[in-house]
């Protein structure tokens, strides 16, 4: 473990609470302290960080305010349980053909969580930048765009917006205000345009206003945003989906197979 001193304070601006608090949260995310686990104690932090009491104690709040931790006066902090979630994106891109719950959200259940997904809305909208490149049209061009909230245990976890050309869109399901059967793949397939390869695009940004409010994140903390273009038959894409998740409290698996 590094201690900070006069020679790396100078290279990084942030108040010393935010530093101690930066070293610890990469430690739970890391699975360096574990879930459930306790965090060094105060007199340990201190010693560790050359920091007063008032410091640790602000660092210590910053990740109970971020969900990574838990505690109450006189009892010690510990790593909160099953707090880093690892998404598997290809998990994503199967649907179901019974109408029973999508792989990704069987997943979750399986690991002890319970996750739902909220329409926000379908509506029409002029796409630009990334997703109109995406899309392979020029910017201004419509696209039906669908916008949900996934939730996990009640709480915020991802914003997910997933365009459609019109042309594969209208008068179907997808531009529709109701949860689709069986996930899009499986809408899609049946429409005639099955997916046939996925293309992530991921980078950490800063949230927006709109990012930071409905995912309630606690701080200026970045989200992980994928950008992901399926393709079907001919290397169509057929949607473009942009995902939205706290940074702090995610990690992505991608698993791949020599060719």
């Amino acid at each position: 473990m590094t201690v900070p001193n006069s020679e790396t304070e100078g290279l990084d601006p942030r108040p010393l609470h935010a530093r101690i608090a930066a070293d610890l949260r990469d430690e739970i995310m890391s699975g360096s302290l574990a879930p459930g686990a306790k965090l060094p104690s105060t007199t340990q932090l201190k010693a560790r960080f050359d920091a007063s009491n008032a410091t640790i104690q602000k660092a210590v709040q910053l990740l109970k305010d971020e969900g990574l931790a838990v505690g109450r006066a006189g009892a010690a902090v510990t790593v909160r349980e099953n707090r880093q979630r690892t998404v598997r994106p290809a998990r994503s891109l199967a649907g179901t053909e019974d109408g029973g719950a999508y792989p990704w959200l069987a997943e979750v259940a399986e690991r002890g969580a319970a996750a739902r997904s909220t329409l926000l809305s379908v509506e029409t909208v002029m796409v630009a930048g990334d997703v109109a490149e995406a899309l392979g049209c020029p910017e201004g061009s419509r696209a039906v765009c669908r916008r949900q909230l996934i939730s996990i245990n009640d709480e915020p976890a991802e914003l997910v917006s997933s365009y459609y050309p019109p042309d594969i869109a209208d008068g179907t399901p997808l531009a529709e205000p109701r949860r689709i059967r069986g996930g899009t793949p499986t809408l899609l397939a049946g429409l005639g345009f099955p997916p046939r390869r996925s293309v992530d695009r991921v980078s950490a940004r800063v949230a927006t206003q709109k990012q930071y409010t409905s995912l309630r994140l606690p701080g200026d903390l970045p989200v992980l945003r994928t950008l992901r273009t399926v393709y079907g038959d001919g290397g169509r894409p057929v949607e473009v989906t942009v995902m939205v998740k706290a940074g702090h409290l995610y990690e992505l698996r991608y698993e791949f197979t020599p060719e």
